[in-house]
């Protein structure tokens, strides 16, 4: 896993070069002879959850696309949405839930190639806490740890409160962020459990330092904690950027479901070694096995699942007071356009 240092060195990275590209205005460089120039902020670049963007890239397919394409990252979904809104870059990775509560604020964003099927997040306990929190059920008066507030970590710990019987303010969200970040505050007891993905799941399992409470790394497992499909991790673009650059948008679907398609042909083993030799702090056999914990979420198509977005919309008005009364047309929060030209 990442030190502390190798996390803030990663985001001041991240800072340094959003600072030097926004000075030439976000969308300027998605017109003219720079329309194959994008910036994409990731949240997370090292989540197996986000494993498609860097893969893409290390597979060397936005390239085979014509595509001049920057990776950026920042350790929230939540952060990574915020860069996208004020034009920073022009898409994110991210949840798709965000596509949903942008549009109650009167942003318009849009999923354009749907990533996976079921979140990839994980519920976790410490060892210490271990017989008082047996579920959802006991996270009144807990300290439960997500990557930031307002990010989808924070969406759907809030969500399995209410539908195990209790309310969205039972638990006190702590934003600890994700990888050796998460580990520490799990060792130190400042949180009691908390939300996370690969590679930071495999490793508190590893380590010993705590077990799984709730497991949505899976089709199944979204719907048995959920009640359905839970299209999570995604590329959303704000939807006048598409209109404008179709070309190239479908550019980006197409590098992207290529890549999809290659993961579902490959082995856990296999794709861990396209990826940055960094990402396997815990040695290569232990992300493999992370990789191959998480690989069922993912799409083989990039298409939006069947009712994928009722459930979302679902969990989010259990607790979200933007969404609980508002009115989202969930046909404004993604398009399959892209990704079924890209077969």
């Amino acid at each position: 896993m990442r030190s502390i240092s190798r996390v803030s060195a990663v985001a001041v990275t991240g800072v340094l070069a959003l600072t030097a590209l926004t000075g030439c205005g976000g969308d300027s460089l998605g017109e003219g002879k720079n329309a194959n120039k994008i910036k994409i902020m990731v949240g997370g670049l090292d989540k197996v959850i986000y494993l498609p963007a860097m893969l893409t890239q290390r597979l060397g397919y936005f390239k085979d696309e014509g595509l001049d394409v920057s990776l950026l990252t920042e350790p929230a979904g939540v952060q990574a949405e915020t860069a996208l809104v004020s034009g920073d870059v022009q898409g994110t990775v991210g949840f798709y839930d965000h596509t949903l509560d942008l549009q109650t604020k009167g942003k318009h964003v849009e999923s354009v190639v749907q990533l996976s099927h079921a979140p990839g997040e994980v519920e976790v306990v410490s060892n210490k806490a271990a017989g008082s929190l047996s579920g959802p059920k006991d996270f009144k008066g807990k300290k439960l740890g997500v990557t930031g507030l307002g990010s989808s970590t924070d969406f759907l710990t809030k969500y399995l409160a209410v539908r195990g019987g209790g309310k969205s303010g039972d638990f006190t969200p702590v934003a600890v962020g994700a990888g050796q970040t998460f580990i520490a505050a799990l060792k130190q007891g400042s949180i009691q459990g908390g939300m996370t993905t690969d590679p930071t799941v495999t490793n508190i399992v590893d380590q010993k330092l705590g077990k799984i409470l709730i497991d949505m790394r899976t089709p199944e497992g979204s719907q048995a904690a959920l009640g359905g499909p839970y299209p999570s991790s995604s590329m959303y673009m704000n939807a006048d950027w598409v209109d404008s650059h179709k070309p190239a948008v479908q550019k980006l679907v197409n590098a992207f479901v290529k890549t999809l398609k290659w993961m579902s042909s490959h082995s856990p083993e296999e794709i861990a070694a396209k990826m940055p030799a960094d990402y396997a702090q815990g040695g290569k056999s232990l992300y493999a096995q992370s990789i191959k914990a998480t690989l069922p979420m993912f799409t083989k198509d990039g298409v939006m699942p069947a009712n994928g977005p009722e459930t979302v919309e679902k969990v989010l008005k259990a607790f979200n007071p933007n969404l609980k009364n508002a009115t989202v047309d969930l046909s404004k929060t993604y398009t399959t356009e892209f990704a079924k030209k890209a077969h």
